[in-house]
């Protein structure tokens, strides 16, 4: 998501529930690599091969994987396009799941709810 004041008031309201963050490149790569789909005619197509970004990319510059991965770390040119042509990552509970005691804390208070910053890379490492 562009990170703007819009999304930044909707992450507060949220920020009991959630937890969120910045992900570094490795990340957005392994998500993509590992656990991303495409949306093309309306069905969920495993990103396989580029010819996948390519039949629903078709009118951007997004023409492989690394193009994909970069457009979405970077916010480019053709994020938006990007983006709706992604599914949602669908990952799992974290390897050795949350703490119940401090579930719904925030993060600083030693919660995992709210912003984690550079942290988050380790929790998504977590749940793929």
């Amino acid at each position: 998501v562009k990170l703007n004041e819009a999304p930044e008031r909707m992450l507060r309201l949220i920020e009991p529930y959630v937890t969120y963050g910045n992900p570094s490149l490795k990340t957005v790569k392994d998500l993509i690599l590992k656990r991303g789909y495409g949306k093309i005619n309306g069905q969920r197509i495993p990103i396989s091969e580029n010819a996948v970004i390519q039949d629903g990319l078709n009118s951007s510059d997004v023409q492989c994987v690394d193009d994909l991965i970069h457009e979405i770390f970077t916010v480019g040119p053709n994020f938006k396009a990007a983006n709706n042509f992604l599914w949602p990552f669908k990952l799992s509970s974290p390897n050795g799941g949350f703490s119940k005691k401090t579930k719904m804390l925030h993060y600083l208070e030693g919660g995992e709810a709210g912003a984690r910053g550079e942290e988050i890379n380790g929790i998504v490492r977590k749940m793929l």
